[in-house]
């Protein structure tokens, strides 16, 4: 089943197989991709489905060292690189909006932005920043609603460029410890307000992101990826977690959305997404169902096999071996990556990974 063509609402993929979100940090200049990244996506064009890493809807969301957005024309420009080098292999691309809210350090911002999060608690851990290193992250600035509901518009608007700049959809990062997931989870968000206190006002912003954006352009084009009981970025599981995430996703359902990904980072050694709950997520949402984390081809094609997805994800092989679908499909090994060259500038550990020969 992984190589069978799938319906993706309006958008026809090659095969089940899809290209997770990695953060690469190329985008050199001004957070603006490039021919470089062309080429790296292109070469992964492949997949029935790329989904691009995270890309900020907002100056004040580039929390990392040369990680791209989209809110301006010369973004939506080099963007429109990537998706024509994808397009002319045949391939279908999706850009993930990424607001990193308290997950950030404001040396990595540009001049007028400001960190921004649900509250006041600065994220643990640390940031890195060029020429400085690792560095503590920013305290955040607790939002006003007045902001939030800008930081709503900022995803509509990217959403519009998205397809402005040739994309077939986009993906609402609403996972590790984000933005939207920094509102969605009880330990981050210490909100009393309409947006905190309760389940309902957790759900809140990411819901009105949804909106904003589907209303811009349309729910066959909007996905989101969520990552319940993911601890990445002092995240964590919480009281009523399973019941609050079901209720967000009867919700989602019942806009319509291109699809719901689901990610579970237990194969890196973090807590297991239950069983149970992503099956209650699979039935709450009537459409494409995306699993991530930790899946081989035959674990892909089981999971597929027991109906318990309909599309898998795959991340860190896609990023040692652009030629992945031939490679599974033909049973051939993998390379393997370079941890080193995850997100450094320039071609190496990027596009100079060897294909299979054959």
């Amino acid at each position: 089943m992984l190589f069978d063509h799938f319906p993706l609402r309006s958008v026809e993929l090659a095969n089940r197989v899809v290209m997770a979100p990695l953060t690469r940090s190329r985008a050199v200049d001004n957070n603006t991709p490039n021919s470089l990244m062309a080429t790296y996506y292109a070469q992964r064009a492949e997949a029935g489905l790329i989904i691009t890493e995270g890309t900020s809807p907002s100056p004040n969301g580039l929390g990392y060292p040369r990680i791209p957005g989209l809110f301006n024309d010369a973004q939506v420009a080099g963007w429109r690189l990537v998706t024509d080098a994808v397009h002319a292999k045949g391939g279908k691309i999706v850009v993930q909006l990424m607001h990193t809210g308290r997950v950030s350090h404001e040396g990595n911002l540009p001049p007028g932005a400001k960190v921004v999060g649900p509250s006041s608690e600065i994220c643990p851990g640390a940031m890195y920043v060029d020429g400085k290193g690792e560095l503590p992250h920013t305290a955040p600035h607790p939002m006003t609603e007045a902001e939030i509901a800008a930081t709503a518009a900022e995803y509509a608007t990217a959403a519009r460029l998205a397809i402005e700049a040739g994309f077939d959809g986009v993906e609402l990062h609403a996972a590790n410890g984000y933005l939207l997931e920094q509102f969605l989870n009880a330990n981050i968000n210490k909100r009393t307000d309409g947006y905190g206190g309760s389940a309902e006002g957790r759900n809140r912003l990411v819901l009105e992101v949804a909106r904003a954006a589907v209303k811009e352009i349309g729910a066959a084009r909007v996905g989101i990826r969520l990552s319940p009981h993911g601890v990445v970025n002092a995240a964590g599981a919480f009281d009523g977690v399973d019941a609050q995430y079901l209720a967000l996703v009867k919700e989602l359902s019942s806009l319509g959305l291109m699809y719901v990904h689901v990610l579970d980072h237990s194969a890196m050694g973090t807590p297991p997404v239950p069983a149970a709950l992503k099956a209650e997520l699979r039935a709450a949402f009537n459409g494409p169902f995306i699993l991530a984390g930790g899946f081989d081809k035959h674990s892909a094609e089981q999971a597929l096999a027991d109906g318990k997805a309909d599309l898998i994800a795959f991340g860190r092989p896609f990023i040692a071996n652009p030629d992945l679908v031939a490679r599974l499909r033909a049973d051939q090994p993998l390379n393997t990556p370079d941890q080193a060259t995850f997100y450094t500038p320039g071609a190496q550990g990027y596009t100079d990974y060897p294909v299979a020969a054959g």
